[in-house]
């Protein structure tokens, strides 16, 4: 992503939203997606790069690092999409 323009990015995401009359939801840019676990929500601090897996303190369960992003984006623009519609 570091060699791609974000803002070019987020754009040509808009645009396909539009075009299949999707709505795209954005999280903060400082949502800590990388330091909660996605299983119980514990927030353990930023993790060095090279640490690929690791097993929250709290829930004991295993995590990959970016199958947790993943699911801690997608479960903040739910949560975000559920605020709007309330």
């Amino acid at each position: 992503m570091s060699d791609v323009s974000w803002s070019k990015f987020v754009a040509k995401l808009e645009y396909k939203a539009e075009w299949y009359d999707r709505e795209l939801i954005k999280i903060d840019r400082w949502y800590p997606s990388s330091q909660l676990f996605s299983a119980c929500g514990h927030q353990n601090g930023k993790k060095p790069l090279q640490i690929r897996e690791w097993t929250c303190p709290n829930c004991l369960a295993t995590h990959d690092r970016d199958i947790n992003v993943s699911k801690n984006i997608l479960n903040e623009g739910l949560r975000l999409h559920a605020q709007k519609l309330n």
